[in-house]
């Protein structure tokens, strides 16, 4: 018996003693296959689960290092059940192995013909399948290459995919080596994607996910599909390739409300894919009319349930995923790794800092006290209007325009999910507001404002949760959100995360009312970027109208 930081229980669950000066390591060392449920102040608990324990295979891990690794951390001996566990469900991945064949087309093979004998016999696979060729073969219809993963999946044998895939149309694409170099996890998270052949790799928000992809592109020299969550997105992805590789700007299209251009990189947002005309979805043709070398999907976490619909069918283009955090709170996790692909490469977010790659940052949360008149109103709304009444309360304002005086010299975000508060907010403070309907050009100017320092303090709602570039912003104010979302979390503070010229770090607040359904669902949102090594410093409101900050 050691005295390690780690208890690992029957359960699955691991609990993690923060206080153990062992803690981080250990933290850095169960993240590839363990995924934290809960991170109170001195016990973290972690579980593991199926998906992740996949994940860390397809990523290269083996069930010995998982398990050497649980030995090696454990303050008691590790349950031999777990062990036994750990062991079985990491061999599953791989007993069945898609594989192109030339009489075929598409072939299920196994290593282990039992497991090929049950999962035929289940209902929803038999109709994906062809005639079996032998005892440890079977046809698949080609078509039904994405169907039959997720299938698999959720029958408990992920099928790893060796069917290889179609170069789509040649277009050399290089990145330029003047002025700049790609950082040593850019070059390393780019191969491992490529020798993969199609998967996510997972960076924090401000590592430059986008030079990812622009090294993904140069590696598949093809035409190329990038899907974004939405406009000024497109256009610093286009402005990022111009910079940094030798395409030109009538090489790279817009495929978005305002343009319809399809180019040798065409940039497509989420929301014009799904737009759907007559009932039906009039663009996502866009994704099979065209001999596509290599789809990206930034922001893969979001990727809408069409588009993991029309994914399912085209299985033979290779697929690159780009997220901070792979987190969904509709549990479609699966549909990622099976139909994007698995987990190719993915970084602690505090390796990445500790790098100096991205900006260090505090994360405090300010806790408020609704009024007598305020509780009363949040006492007696119907439950599905409550989180609006304790997100909204005007003491988080109060507090904010404390806040924002208080760092006054600093570049501020405001950020939340209610429009009207956040109306409220622009107009008390005198600053611009970035909405849903703010148009596309004025959220650019305002943006651009904002970073020549023009502008010092802007309110945003959730249009700005993703894949904005503001690398000066060092100050952050949450004031509401989306309910419990742990991604929605960790990229707003991945907006101030970009490291800043002069090596400042960067102030994550989060506003909340005490004892509410707001403050339950804080502690959820925190639970990925705790997994991270954030932890977070609880004040009172009153700390802050005293300047105890």
């Amino acid at each position: 018996m050691s005295n390690g930081p780690l208890i690992v229980q029957s359960d699955k669950t691991l609990l993690l003693d923060i206080d153990h000066p062992d803690s981080v390591e250990c933290r850095r060392a169960i993240a590839p296959f363990a995924e934290l449920e809960r991170s109170p102040e001195h016990i973290h608990t972690y579980r593991l689960t199926n998906l992740g324990l996949w994940n860390a295979r397809a990523a290269g891990h083996d069930a010995e290092l998982v398990i050497d690794t649980l030995i090696k951390y454990s303050r008691y001996a590790v349950p031999h059940s777990i062990l036994i566990d750990v062991a079985e469900t990491m061999s599953r991945y791989g007993r069945l192995r898609l594989e192109a064949d030339p009489i075929h087309g598409l072939i299920l093979v196994t290593t282990d013909s039992a497991v090929l004998e049950e999962v035929i016999r289940a209902k929803k696979i038999a109709p994906l399948l062809g005639p079996r060729i032998d005892k440890e073969t079977i046809a698949v219809h080609p078509s039904q290459r994405g169907a039959i993963k997720q299938s698999l999946l959720r029958l408990g044998w992920p099928a790893e995919d060796f069917a290889g895939y179609v170069d789509g149309q040649a277009h050399e694409i290089a990145l330029k080596e003047d002025g700049w170099k790609i950082r040593p996890y850019q070059e390393l998270a780019a191969e491992g994607f490529w020798h993969g052949g199609s998967g996510v790799v997972v960076l924090p928000c401000g590592a430059g996910k986008t030079i990812v992809g622009a090294a993904a592109m140069a590696h598949a020299k093809a035409t190329t599909l990038i899907l974004v969550t939405n406009t000024v997105a497109a256009r610093q992805w286009r402005d990022e390739l111009l910079r940094r590789t030798t395409l030109n700007e009538d090489e790279i299209g817009e495929y978005s409300g305002a343009k319809k251009e399809i180019r040798p990189v065409t940039i497509a947002t989420y929301q014009v894919m799904t737009k759907k005309k007559n009932g039906v979805y009039a663009h996502l043709d866009l994704f099979d009319t065209h001999d596509w070398g290599l789809i990206i999907y930034d922001e893969v976490h979001l990727l809408p349930a069409p588009i993991f619909r029309f994914t399912a069918d085209i299985q033979s283009r290779r697929r690159l995923g780009l997220t901070a955090t792979l987190v969904r709170e509709d549990g479609m996790e699966g549909e990622v790794f099976s139909l994007i692909g698995p987990k190719r490469f993915d970084v602690p977010w505090k390796e990445i800092e500790s790098q100096g790659y991205i900006a260090p940052a505090e994360c405090i949360e300010v806790r408020v006290n609704l009024s007598e008149s305020e509780r009363l109103l949040y006492a007696t709304a119907e439950p599905e209007e409550k989180y609006r009444y304790c997100s909204t309360t005007k003491t988080k304002s109060d507090v904010v325009q404390e806040l924002v005086a208080y760092h006054a010299n600093e570049q501020i975000l405001v950020i939340g999910q209610y429009i009207t508060q956040l109306d409220e907010l622009s107009e008390t403070l005198g600053v611009p507001l970035i909405k849903g309907d703010t148009p596309v050009k004025e959220r650019e100017r305002l943006f651009a404002a904002f970073r020549t320092g023009e502008i010092t303090c802007l309110v945003v709602s959730k249009v700005a949760n993703f894949s904005i570039d503001l690398p000066d912003a060092t100050i952050a104010i949450q004031v509401s959100g989306a309910f419990g979302s742990r991604q929605e979390e960790a990229q707003r503070l991945g907006r101030i995360l970009r490291p800043k010229a002069d090596g400042r770090g960067a102030i994550f607040y989060s506003v909340v009312s005490r004892d509410t359904v707001d403050q339950d669902f804080a502690a959820n949102r925190q639970r990925f970027l705790a997994e991270q090594g954030y932890a977070y410093r609880i004040i009172d409101a009153d700390d802050v109208f005293q300047g105890k900050i």
